[in-house]
């Protein structure tokens, strides 16, 4: 919005001299940085009045398939959950304020978000508010796969003329496999895969929202660089004219999350919910499709993706040997049974995110 009021009214600020007629008005990493604080202040700020009144409205239910999953987690029943509301609503305020409204990569990932955040409130509502355990997997498939074509035909009427910009593009030696049409079959898989790998691993306290936070800062400086041509070019990865605003986004992320952290860490006074994890996760989905990076995706995000493989593999295994594999899935499941401490699970998989974010910047170079 700032933005847009500066290009509007830039000609009356000139001549009021409120800027130097040399600089640009508002640079772009000004811009993130303040999107990063504003969604902070905004998730903190409101954090305990959100608490308060999903305290009154909805209180989380620990009802899993599992019962000792649901002894080990006894002492979190009647926690207030659909806390993603003010993550949704922080990203979306800092978004607003300090992205190019005129930006199709703006809009779009403002959509996400909203869009994937009532999908997930739909599956809090029904899980709090009736006896079953929410929307069942195929409605949610259906739900997800539905918003993602929405977007996938957007974006790839943004893309389609642009060099590389429905390609997919190989980890190696700048491979560029062209998609046509069937680009917008492959950003629905990414986008449903990559929400749904967020939603499974946001099951311990501060889980899913440290590793987004890690997430979330690599994509903040693969959107700059990707719009930043000269950096484009130095690193040899595909520049996109104005993907550099999606770091606006990325950075509200962060904040966000940071913010909702402050409440979040162990033990937690809210939880996420799928109204959180499930917009958070299409955002990082959608930035990679954005930026052509689904390989980096892989690896930024290498955390999510193992904790859906876990998931993926238990069922194969038990279906194949009538055995368990992990002691319980996901990844995360297994550590908690085997008698490790909630904390240290989180932190240690922090860790690894944190490692996994830096890897995937160094690697830029590399290829």
């Amino acid at each position: 919005m700032l933005q847009w009021l500066l290009h509007r009214y830039g000609d009356t600020l000139d001549r009021l001299e409120f800027v130097s007629s040399a600089e640009t008005r508002v640079y772009l990493t000004a811009r993130t940085a303040l999107a990063t604080a504003t969604s902070f202040l905004v998730a903190w700020f409101f954090g305990p009045i959100a608490i308060r009144w999903l305290k009154a409205n909805f209180q989380e239910r620990i009802d899993s398939a599992s019962a000792k999953l649901n002894e080990l987690h006894a002492a979190k029943n009647a926690t207030p959950t659909m806390g993603g509301m003010f993550i949704v609503a922080a990203i979306i305020t800092a978004g607003v304020l300090w992205g190019d409204l005129r930006s199709p990569y703006v809009q779009q990932a403002l959509v996400v978000v909203a869009t994937f955040g009532v999908l997930g409130a739909m599956d809090d509502w029904i899980k709090i508010r009736t006896s079953k355990r929410g929307l069942t997997a195929r409605q949610k498939f259906i739900g997800q796969c539905l918003l993602g074509t929405i977007i996938a035909i957007w974006l790839y009427q943004t893309q389609r003329n642009l060099p590389d910009g429905i390609n997919l593009i190989g980890p190696v030696g700048q491979v560029a496999i062209p998609l046509g049409i069937g680009f917008v079959g492959w950003a629905v898989l990414v986008l449903v895969g990559s929400s749904n790998g967020v939603n499974l691993t946001d099951g311990l306290d501060g889980l899913a929202g440290g590793c987004l936070i890690f997430a979330a800062s690599a994509f903040t400086a693969l959107s700059y660089l990707s719009g930043h041509r000269l950096m484009a070019e130095y690193l040899h990865i595909p520049h996109f004219e104005g993907a550099g605003e999606l770091g606006v986004l990325f950075g509200a992320m962060v904040g966000a999350m940071l913010g909702f952290l402050w409440y979040n860490c162990y033990p937690a006074e809210v939880f996420m919910g799928d109204t959180g994890s499930l917009p958070a996760g299409a955002l990082l989905g959608y930035g990679a499709l954005v930026l052509r990076q689904e390989a980096l995706l892989v690896l930024v995000g290498g955390i999510f993706v193992v904790e859906t493989l876990s998931v993926i593999v238990q069922v194969s295994w038990f279906k194949w040997t009538r055995k368990r594999l992990l002691l319980c899935s996901p990844l995360h499941n297994h550590y908690l049974f085997r008698g490790d401490h909630e904390m240290k699970i989180v932190v240690r998989f922090w860790i690894t995110a944190a490692l996994l974010a830096l890897l995937a910047i160094a690697s830029l170079k590399i290829r």
